[in-house]
């Protein structure tokens, strides 16, 4: 038995994003507030005096896991810190002008309207690396402490599943599970209310839903896998604030993706690429589209005479309103991705992360005044959210992924309708329902011409324009301890030998954009096995979305091992 330190804080944030960073900080400006306030009488009630916040993060900096396109709207950063910018909110540049193109095999159509959803103007193009890392700066600054290379590893029960903190991961254990010389045993975080935002598929927030049943009732959750590559080009190959939306190639009517390029200072682009984690053929591999689509004439143009600097591929929540689990229990509570607060319609999430924070410090607050951390306060916080402008923002889009399950046309067209009549489904239904991802997979055998095993026959890699996963994972600036346990586990390789092999192909060795997994030849049985190849994972969660049999569980490395996405 581990005997483990216990450390009593009175909030604990997992995960140093935009949602837990804005949450800290507006929690210690609200502490501040109330406690002026009944000190100056105009406030019935105790003061809450000084508490313990903490935040703790899985990379080894804050931001280093943070990856986003990333076009802000400044709503919510507005209210927060309504002098951001003479604050020094690190944004590259404001979006000047936006353009939506609509891309075939060789041609492009440029839309003569902007599609309202896509109209960024005034907003701000940006690291959200980089903001974060000035967020944390921010909440330092105000006496939150910040603790990375502490990735959560557990969550802490009462005997009646109240959440009553998190524990971290141990430190020093070797490949075969045996603690090394320098063994550190995690530490147990003891919360008043410990607030998850841990981003896209958490893993203690994909634990705490199953154990609480937060998905009773919703729509299961539908993801994206984003892949982005930062290039320097030539100067006039890509204005500056200019913001490009695209749809179209490489993607097939089936599938859900589409395309962006932003012109950021110093004739530097981000470029990147979205493909639906619904799509029905196997053979599909995110990081060959992305490759591929920088092969069309209208985007290698922008890139010639480039380099690429840095790569990245992150998961997002795509399912919307109807797919947000429930956002509290017992002293707990949900923010950002990994609670489905992205908007589908316009790709952002940033903004409603945000606000998501600021109305979890209110409803933290709350809590302190009537001393009671459990549901029948924390319960408000949803309310919050549904009397918001997230709501507003969100319902309106609430069947948007659902309608292109149907495919492209019919998504495009159900788009339309939806955008007049408020978010009904076809103009009358009110829901259109999700399918899981891994669920809609196709089986080889049911393809039926609806897969194509040499989509990617025509594409070659010159690590000039297309680059092969190993090297793009090399820009991520990837790095894990090789003497640690495996953080991907898949609890029946014999499936992947047999069955997935036979039914679909063995779609890991295509879904993951970071050639983590790979069925390699067993020189003594002559038979196809798993191998994984853990140090090359970017964090991602894609392998944990979309197998099919739901057998691959990413859980968290050892703190401070991963990807470096410093700027992107």
């Amino acid at each position: 038995m581990i005997e483990r330190e216990q450390l009593e804080m009175d909030i604990v944030f997992v995960g140093a994003g935009p949602a837990n960073l804005a949450a800290a900080y507006h929690l210690k400006k609200l502490i501040d507030e109330h406690d002026e306030l009944v000190e100056k009488g105009l406030k019935q009630a105790e003061k809450i005096g000084e508490i313990e916040i903490g935040v703790i993060e899985k990379g080894p900096r804050v931001g280093a896991h943070i990856l986003s396109g990333a076009v802000m709207d400044p709503g919510a950063i507005r209210e927060l810190m309504p002098d951001f910018l003479e604050q020094g909110c690190p944004v590259d540049t404001a979006v000047t002008k936006d353009a939506a193109w609509y891309l075939t095999e060789t041609g492009m159509i440029k839309s003569p309207i902007t599609p309202p959803p896509l109209k960024n103007k005034g907003k701000y193009i940006l690291s959200l690396s980089r903001m974060c890392e000035w967020l944390a700066e921010k909440c330092e600054e105000e006496g939150i402490n910040i603790f990375p290379e502490f990735p959560g590893s557990e969550m802490l029960y009462d005997v009646n599943d109240r959440v009553i903190g998190v524990r971290t991961g141990d430190k020093g254990i070797d490949k075969d599970g045996k603690p090394k010389e320098n063994f550190e045993p995690g530490i147990d975080l003891l919360a008043k209310v410990t607030v998850l935002g841990e981003g896209s598929r958490g893993s203690l927030t994909k634990q705490l839903t199953e154990r609480l049943g937060l998905m009773e009732g919703k729509e299961p959750q539908v993801f994206s896998l984003g892949i982005k590559e930062i290039w320097e080009v030539p100067e006039g190959n890509f204005e500056e604030g200019l913001v490009v939306h695209t749809l179209g190639f490489p993607s097939d009517k089936n599938t859900y993706g589409g395309g962006w390029i932003y012109g950021m200072k110093n004739n530097t682009v981000s470029i990147g690429y979205v493909t639906g984690l619904d799509y029905l053929d196997p053979h599909i591999d995110p990081h060959a589209e992305f490759q591929k689509y920088k092969t069309h004439p209208a985007i290698a143009k922008i890139l010639a005479g480039g380099k690429m600097i840095k790569y990245g591929a992150k998961t997002i929540n795509a399912g919307g309103y109807y797919t947000m689990p429930k956002l509290y229990a017992d002293g707990v509570l949900l923010l950002g991705d990994c609670a489905s607060f992205l908007n589908p319609q316009k790709i952002k999430g940033i903004h409603t992360a945000m606000k998501a924070g600021m109305l979890a410090a209110e409803t933290i607050v709350m809590a302190f005044d009537a001393g009671d951390f459990s549901s029948a306060t924390l319960r408000h916080f949803e309310k919050k959210v549904d009397h918001s402008w997230i709501y507003n923002e969100l319902y309106k889009v609430r069947n948007f992924h659902g309608a292109f399950q149907r495919g492209r046309w019919s998504g495009l067209l159900n788009t339309g309708l939806q955008y007049m009549t408020g978010g009904l489904a076809w103009g009358f239904m009110p829901k259109e329902h999700h399918v899981a991802g891994h669920k809609r997979m196709l089986k080889l055998e049911s393809l039926n011409g609806a897969g194509d095993p040499d989509r990617y026959k025509d594409l070659k890699f010159d690590k000039q324009l297309t680059f092969d996963k190993e090297t793009d994972v090399f820009h991520a600036a990837v790095a894990h301890d090789e003497d640690q346990p495996a953080h991907l586990h898949v609890m029946d390789t014999n499936i992947c030998s047999t069955r997935c092999a036979e039914e679909y192909g063995n779609p890991c060795e295509r879904f993951c954009p970071a050639a983590v997994y790979e069925m390699a030849e067993n020189s003594e049985t002559g038979r196809k096995e798993l191998k994984i190849n853990f140090s090359n994972c970017v964090h991602c969660k894609t392998c944990d979305i979309m197998d099919p049999y739901q057998i691959i569980n990413w859980v968290t490395p050892e703190g401070g091992g991963g990807p470096d996405y410093k700027g992107m």
